[in-house]
């Protein structure tokens, strides 16, 4: 049985998302929507450049390995298992990436990186505009779902034909 959280919130390529609740009630989306523009500007990306799928994390091991000091045993083993999932998930959808995009996603990094050790933005009128800040990395991330979505669906379904014939017989020796 799926938790309540999931059916009432929705879950999204990188987690819970409350974006399935939110677009169901124009209302809603509308008054969420001023909200989440002041909340990226509050954020200060755009400032330093970036677009907001820049901001999915490539987990590395060394992060995973400090973070999972922290955790139980018990905790360790379910958060390993997903941090792997969305490990391949992620690094599925960047290999899918085309070569300008990726290569304008690490030039955005190298960038905002800079302008994080000088403790600085950069100036105005380089700044990433709203219009600009599409999701470019998503579309790949819900690719790559969708076929492990299929794959898992494909390794569990049982031929029914196969079914019928195991239903037909009582003895599992004796043949057709």
């Amino acid at each position: 049985m799926p938790s309540i959280a999931k059916m009432v919130f929705g879950n999204g390529p990188l987690g819970p998302s409350f974006a399935p609740l939110i677009r169901q009630y124009p209302g809603v989306q509308k008054y969420w929507a001023r909200w989440s523009d002041l909340y990226k500007h509050a954020a200060g990306y755009r400032q330093k450049g970036y677009l907001l799928d820049d901001l999915v994390i490539e987990e590395s091991k060394a992060v995973q390995k400090k973070r999972d000091q922290c955790k139980s045993e018990r905790q360790k083993g379910k958060q390993k298992k997903q941090q792997q999932m969305k490990k391949g998930l992620i690094e599925q959808a960047l290999s899918r990436l085309p070569e300008r995009v990726a290569y304008d996603r690490v030039w955005r990094h190298r960038q905002g990186i800079m302008m994080s050790m000088h403790h600085s933005d950069l100036p105005k009128d380089k700044w990433t505009p709203a219009e600009k800040d599409e999701r470019y990395l998503t579309p790949y991330i819900n690719q790559v779902l969708a076929e492990e979505q299929e794959r898992a669906d494909w390794d569990h379904s049982v031929v029914e034909r196969i079914k019928q014939r195991k239903a037909g017989r009582k003895n599992p020796f004796e043949r057709a």
